[in-house]
């Protein structure tokens, strides 16, 4: 996360200065609460990027250069004063980074809270894809080498993702928190079948995707049928994954396909009348 960024350069005595995007107004490229670090060599996170950022870096740098340092706010009409076909209006706020910028700093809202079961190729794609949002992420699966070829979740990254593994996988689908996504791609369908079957019980997941073709889908289906699983409760779960119209197998097609939906599911959920 940014904030980690924030942490390490102040603990390396970096001088830099926080900008945030205090107001925005209209049709703006980043939302108020945004936030970017600036020091003389590097910058890391966003405003938007584009004119606006070009500014801000440049009043930022200014800002170091000076001795008599102080917070200050500048606001910046995209159209008239940039050039920026956006037509809103933002208005920064430059402070330098110290520990009191760190205190205020808000604690991160996640996307979503996603248990991932499987750390085969396509988990670990997902897993790449995921780490550059705010996601809290548990990824699971009982073949510990597997987790020997993921990608390097220990690095910063604005994902908090921690890897569980455990014998019984299905069990852990008590542990999720309410509302929470599930992603279940393991490597074998039997597993596969428990761990859904455990999910659909308990009924309050906000998606729940399902590795597979509809051949597979039909086949669990009629399994949950079986069993006693409302017909209502298994029409939520998705089988095959990912936003449809993209085609391709590669683990990272497949990936960019689950994340895209991932990002469409909580979209939907947050603009429901229930959540607002």
């Amino acid at each position: 996360m940014l904030r980690d960024t924030a942490v390490a350069w102040l603990a390396q005595g970096r001088d830099a200065i926080l900008i945030q995007v205090s107001e925005a107004r209209g049709s703006v490229p980043r939302e108020a609460g945004t936030r970017m670090l600036v020091c003389a060599e590097q910058c890391a996170g966003t405003v938007g990027g584009g004119h606006l950022e070009w500014k801000a870096i440049a009043q930022a740098r200014s800002m170091l250069a000076r001795a008599d340092l102080w917070p200050c706010t500048e606001h910046y009409p995209l159209g008239p004063a940039l050039g920026q076909c956006c037509g809103g209006a933002v208005t920064l706020a430059y402070s330098r980074l110290d520990a009191a910028a760190l205190r205020d700093w808000p604690t991160p809202e996640w996307m979503f809270q996603l248990q991932l079961y499987g750390a085969g190729h396509v988990g670990r794609a997902i897993v790449r894809a995921l780490m550059p949002l705010p996601v809290r992420v548990w990824w699971i699966d009982e073949r510990e080498e597997e987790f020997g070829a993921a990608p390097d979740i220990s690095r910063h990254t604005n994902a908090r993702i921690d890897t569980l593994c455990i014998d019984t996988l299905e069990a852990e689908v008590r542990h999720a928190p309410p509302g929470a996504f599930y992603l279940v791609l393991t490597h074998q369908h039997d597993l596969d079948l428990r761990i859904t079957e455990a999910i659909l019980r308990r009924g309050d997941f906000a998606y729940l995707g399902l590795i597979g073709s509809k051949t597979k889908r039909q086949r669990f289906v009629r399994r949950y049928e079986e069993r006693g699983i409302a017909t209502e409760t298994i029409a939520r779960m998705t089988c095959p994954i990912g936003v449809p119209g993209i085609a391709g197998k590669e683990p990272e097609v497949i990936a960019a396909a689950v994340v895209a939906q991932l990002l469409q599911s909580a979209a939907t959920r947050s603009t429901a009348p229930e959540s607002r």
